[in-house]
């Protein structure tokens, strides 16, 4: 039977310079030994568990109890630990949970030996960030966000082939198509929907089928829908595989000519029975 894994610690390294630090003189100014004491003391059950400490309504009291000491002044020193960053107080805020960065650091080191050839796995309450962490430190929340970022990885590269497909079908919808027998562009007009329709049939018959750019130069064609409807009839009587404006003659038409260039000269007036007169008489 294998050996049970060992969660905490049987001791931690203790700084000879330990009383150098500037926070610990000023607890010590405050509180005397009792700040220190108390200070080691909570040092020592985090250790003891892991790396944290997990804190409820009767903390302070057990710890009263332990260290002889009142209880409002363990609440006092608390205040002042979390106060000067000696404890995470968003942590202990949010969770009721003591431990900081610190404290993770220096429990690297003291798992290190262990933790190689057994990495530890964390579930929850880890300060360090990805890059601080050691390799044999497995944190679940930098799996899920490995996770999440291979999931949105994966989300974008479906996201750019969609849009990729999207722009290719904008490019293809550019494109003139053929259109069937039946036109998916209709005419409110039914005289002209009924006179393009024909035109349609007609062309797909003959082995041309019509396209939607010419669709849209019939749309242009013509000042008016009586207009458009001589253009399509006339494009089906005669076999034209488009459309093509009406040509417009001019409303004045012109007088021809006469080639009878007596015409340019000014005519005189004559009484005939006159003439015939002087004709008989001579």
């Amino acid at each position: 039977m294998g050996r049970l894994r060992k969660e905490g610690n049987e001791f931690f390294s203790f700084d000879v310079d330990f009383f150098s630090d500037k926070k610990l003189k000023i607890l010590k100014a405050r509180y005397g030994a009792d700040g220190i004491t108390l200070y080691i003391y909570l040092l020592c059950e985090i250790y003891k568990n892991g790396f944290y400490l997990k804190v409820d309504e009767d903390f302070e009291f057990i710890v009263s109890d332990d260290l002889n000491m009142n209880s409002d002044k363990v609440k006092q020193v608390l205040t002042f630990l979390l106060e000067r960053s000696m404890f995470d107080k968003q942590l202990f805020q949010s969770d009721a949970v003591l431990t900081s960065t610190g404290i993770q650091r220096r429990y690297q080191l003291m798992v290190k030996s262990r933790a190689v050839k057994n990495p530890i796995k964390v579930e929850r309450y880890w300060l360090l960030s990805e890059e601080e962490t050691e390799t044999f430190i497995k944190v679940n929340s930098f799996l899920d966000n490995s996770m999440n970022n291979e999931n949105n990885s994966k989300k974008n590269n479906l996201n750019s082939e969609n849009n990729d497909i999207k722009e290719k079908k904008g490019k293809e919808k550019n494109i003139d198509r053929d259109i069937g027998e039946k036109s998916e562009v209709t005419f409110a007009d039914k005289d002209l929907e009924a006179a393009f329709q024909l035109f349609v049939t007609c062309r797909t018959q003959n082995g041309h089928k019509l396209t939607e750019g010419q669709i849209i130069l019939l749309r242009e064609d013509g000042e008016n829908n009586q207009e458009r409807i001589a253009i399509v009839k006339k494009a089906t009587v005669n076999g034209w595989k488009s459309f093509y404006p009406l040509k417009k003659q001019d409303s004045k038409k012109q007088k021809p000519k006469s080639s009878n260039k007596f015409n340019n000269f000014h005519q005189r007036d004559y009484d005939m029975q006159s003439l015939e007169k002087q004709l008989l008489n001579s």
